[in-house]
């Protein structure tokens, strides 16, 4: 199991209570003491969101979800994180022959703790903010889609809240994915 040593764990916790504290307007009706004792029971989210923080995702809560009792995390920082210049995922990355990335959106994500966000859910973030405006995100693409080839990001412009295509194996310095994590 991953784990943070007991100093980071509190310089974390810290760190996410203040940013829960200043950004209200993201989780109305929640209250930091229930999530803090939940990360402090679950470790290994706690790990991810440092890997969330690290990559300056500036995770925050943005919603609880009452069927599952699980509070959910989305990486908050105003542009992309900076975990960028990926392909869209491992198939993308094995079938370029030449200047590869580093790695693939999807692995980078699995190895985190944490999930690529869907179109929905980049558009629910967009509607506590706005984010994106000059970088852009991949988001987790429908398989029918992703057989075909392509992949999908989204970026915001215009005050409007676009999704586009590209082929997985491309990659771009101004674009990186977001993450959202469940505790």
């Amino acid at each position: 199991m991953k784990k943070l040593s007991k100093e980071r764990s509190e310089e974390l916790l810290a760190i996410l209570k203040a940013r829960f504290e200043k950004n209200k307007t993201r989780h109305k009706d929640l209250h930091w003491t229930k999530i803090q004792s939940k990360l402090e029971a679950q470790p290994e989210k706690l790990w991810s969101l440092n890997e969330m923080e690290e990559t300056e995702g500036e995770p925050d809560v943005i919603g609880y979800e009452k069927k599952t009792d699980e509070y959910i995390f989305f990486d908050c920082s105003p542009e992309s994180p900076k975990r960028r210049s990926l392909c869209y995922d491992y198939q993308a990355w094995d079938s370029r022959k030449a200047n590869k990335p580093e790695s693939n959106a999807i692995d980078r994500a699995s190895e985190m703790g944490i999930e690529l966000l869907t179109e929905e859910q980049y558009r629910d973030l967009q509607e506590l903010g706005k984010f994106d405006l000059k970088t852009s995100s991949w988001i987790k693409t429908p398989a029918h889609i992703r057989e075909l080839g392509g992949a999908v990001f989204c970026d915001r412009r215009y005050n409007t809240v676009f999704m586009y295509h590209n082929g997985a194996d491309s990659y771009y310095a101004a674009r990186g994915f977001r993450g959202m994590l469940k505790v």
